[in-house]
């Protein structure tokens, strides 16, 4: 008798969870409904909505359909439609920490919208729909080539779809700025904000999202025999290529149509599903497809109002109301996403292992003379390089300029401009190698050539530390650099307090720097989108990584970290090269490896602090040097980090030297530049390191 009752206490037990959230879920509505700025009550709209009368009661309608309704339905639809993309992406990875986000689908979607925005293209709702979804397509079918399905690597999808959602946020960062008249306001939406102007901008799309959502349902049964793996799905009949394409396809509809709607609304395709799998563990018929499905989508909805209820109540309550509606609710969401993340990291159970750099297909047997030839060779092109970068410009020199400039003999012109170049080309060259060498460390300490400084949540920290002392204080340049050194090591002492304990692993670094990376980009979008137009204007340049305006003054910093760096790394050299291979062999001949892995990432977060305040935030620097120095000489720190450190001084000279002449005489951060030139060999690195730990 108690065994046949099971099933039915069961289903009793999961249709109580559905039907508590969705009353909740109503009380949110109704309180939602009653916030605004005209401090009209929800049951006056309401019954202006069901009444005929003229007058007051069509203003309140107006207001109720132009500006109520379609916020409150909005938020509920997009926060459904990406918590159930997050339960279909998690259940066709089989990994719990898939979502839109970490798949780089929504990064996708808004990198191509954008574009159409630059370009001065009109398209009809549903037009921007479809190219949305063929952007977090492509970005998801990309991540996904390189990361696989691994469920027992969870940390490599999120460190791909990271790394290609970086690269597609910086093309599109480079976009909203070579192209500011046409996508004027799309930061704001960039940002996820649930401002619409009335129900036509969610009508359209309701259809698609209702058509993904039941073909989900009947993909409901195969779903629940692909989670006892792939071997056995495709023994018991399932076509498993077939059912993670057909879920695919509806995650990425649903994400697009939400994309389209509001923006992208960040880490609500993650959090929403992960509540739901915790609540599985006491509530067993919830770990069933079809009933997570409905779950993941109320709890998506319930993210979404619950974020813009508390943000439009804290912000009336402590400051004026009008600011509330400028406050995006993906802001909040990322915030609440990231800390969901940190949480998630500290609870998984280390993977082990991780040697994918070890396991690269690296050169081996290099002879001395090679590598001190390669040495050779780079700091000649980095001379070429520096003597370029004076030459270039708004203003094209020859070398006969100079050298006259050198011994103090040129024209008063002349002298004036390269005066103004030394210290901006000198800074480029210190940013990239102080970047490098702290990307080459992280690499080393966590085992994976997909790691880098911004990884750890340095350089975004650093970033939204200057953007307050701006708007807080002043935009002098020492009120920013300081900001930016407060902000970039208070990120590496979280880092290290949450993961870097007892029980610490290169997993949960990355995952717990990840989620502080998240939070520091979400507070730097709602400090921006609530400033005026000219702190909005310098915070962007300074968050593209600028050398416009640097001084020697400013090359303090970064001289003087790397300067005390060397030292030290020199004496961790051989214990570095043994970490480098794993956690065992170290042990075994005495090397403390916690020890060397907080000192070398100490030295990270400094050098990378260094740079932030320096020239502003660079991204893929650490990332792109490291590797390439790594394929030259191989992974002996005594090569391969001055190696790095001028490679990564040549990669940021270019791209510095290609944004001050390309668009002359206006120009382009040198960290839009490297993120543009950055992504495809990014590409290709990822795709290389998959092939090889395979």
């Amino acid at each position: 008798m108690t065994t046949s009752n099971a099933p039915a206490r069961a289903r009793a037990a999961g249709l109580a969870v559905l039907i508590a959230a969705a009353v909740i879920l109503l009380l949110l509505s109704a309180v939602h409904l009653t916030q605004g700025t005209s401090g009209v009550a929800a049951r006056d709209l309401i019954a202006a909505l069901l009444s005929g009368a003229d007058g007051d009661d069509e203003r309140l309608r107006a207001l109720a359909l132009d500006s109520r309704l379609p916020r409150l339905v909005g938020g509920i639809v997009v926060g459904a439609a990406l918590g159930i993309a997050g339960c279909a992406l998690q259940a066709m990875t089989r990994n719990p920490l898939a979502s839109p986000d970490t798949l780089a689908v929504n990064a996708g979607a808004h990198l191509v919208l954008t574009t159409v925005a630059a370009f001065g293209i009109s398209l009809p709702l549903l037009s921007s729909a479809g190219l949305a979804f063929l952007g977090g397509a492509a970005a998801a079918g990309v991540v996904l080539a390189l990361a696989g399905f691994s469920e027992h690597a969870p940390i490599r999808l999120v460190l791909a779809g990271t790394v290609v959602a970086m690269g597609l946020a910086s093309v599109t960062a480079a976009l909203l700025m070579l192209f500011a008249q046409s996508t004027q306001g799309l930061f704001l939406w960039g940002a996820g904000t649930l401002n619409l102007a009335g129900l036509s901008g969610l009508l359209p799309l309701l259809p698609l999202v209702a058509a993904a959502v039941v073909a989900l349902i009947f993909l409901a049964r195969s779903t629940d025999v692909l989670s006892l793996g792939s071997d056995t799905a495709q023994s018991m009949g399932v076509r498993v290529a077939g059912v993670r394409a057909g879920l695919l396809i509806c995650s990425v509809v649903l994400s697009a149509c939400a994309v389209t709607m509001v923006g992208p609304l960040g880490f609500v395709g993650l959090c929403a599903p992960a509540i739901i799998r915790l609540l599985s563990t006491r509530v067993i018929r919830l770990g069933r497809f079809s009933w997570a499905l409905a779950g993941s989508g109320l709890a998506g909805g319930l993210i979404v109002i619950g974020a813009d209820v508390g943000v439009r109540a804290a912000v009336a309550a402590f400051a004026d109301p009008n600011l509330s509606v400028g406050i995006p609710t993906g802001v909040v969401t990322s915030l609440v996403g990231a800390v969901f993340l940190v949480v998630l990291a500290l609870r998984m159970r280390s993977a082990g292992g991780n040697q994918e750099i070890s396991a690269l297909p690296l050169p081996s047997g290099l002879s001395l003379t090679r590598r001190v030839g390669v040495l050779i060779g780079c700091g000649a092109l980095l001379l070429i390089l520096a003597a370029v970068a004076m030459l270039l410009g708004d203003w094209w020199l020859r070398l006969g300029d100079l050298s006259l400039w050198l011994t103090g003999e040129a024209a008063r012109a002349i002298e004036v401009t390269l005066d103004f170049r030394a210290p901006r080309v000198a800074a480029a060259l210190l940013a990239g190698a102080v970047l490098a060498i702290a990307g080459a460390l992280v690499q080393t300490v966590t085992r994976n050539p997909l790691a880098d400084p911004g990884i750890l949540g340095v350089a975004a920290s650093g970033g939204a530390g200057a953007v307050i002392s701006l708007i807080l204080f002043s935009s002098s340049a020492w009120t920013m650099s300081a900001g930016a050194a407060v902000g970039a090591i208070l990120a590496g002492i979280v880092v290290f307090a949450l993961a870097g304990g007892r029980g610490s692993s290169p997993e949960k670094v990355v995952l717990v720097g990840i989620g502080v990376m998240t939070a520091a980009q979400a507070v730097t979008q709602l400090l921006i989108s609530s400033t005026n137009p000219y702190n909005q204007a310098m915070a962007i340049s300074f968050l593209g990584g600028s050398t416009f305006g640097a001084s020697w003054s400013d090359l303090g910093p970064m001289l003087v970290i790397l300067l005390l760096s060397i030292p030290v790394v020199l004496l961790m050299r051989r214990e570095l090269d043994l970490i480098s291979i794993d956690d065992i062999t170290p042990r075994m001949l005495g090397v403390s490896v916690p020890v060397v892995r907080s000192t070398a990432l100490v030295l990270a977060v400094l050098l990378s602090a260094a740079a932030v305040v320096g020239i502003g935030v660079i991204a893929f620097v650490g990332l792109a040097a490291p590797h390439m120095a790594r394929m030259l000489v191989g992974r002996e720190h005594r090569w391969f980090l001055p190696t790095s450190a001028l490679l990564g001084a040549a990669l940021v000279s270019v791209s510095d030297t290609f944004g001050r002449t390309v668009i002359a005489p206006d120009q382009l951060p040198a960290g839009l530049m490297v993120a543009i030139i950055g992504p495809p060999y990014l590409l290709w690195l990822l795709k290389r390191s998959t092939r090889a730990v395979r």
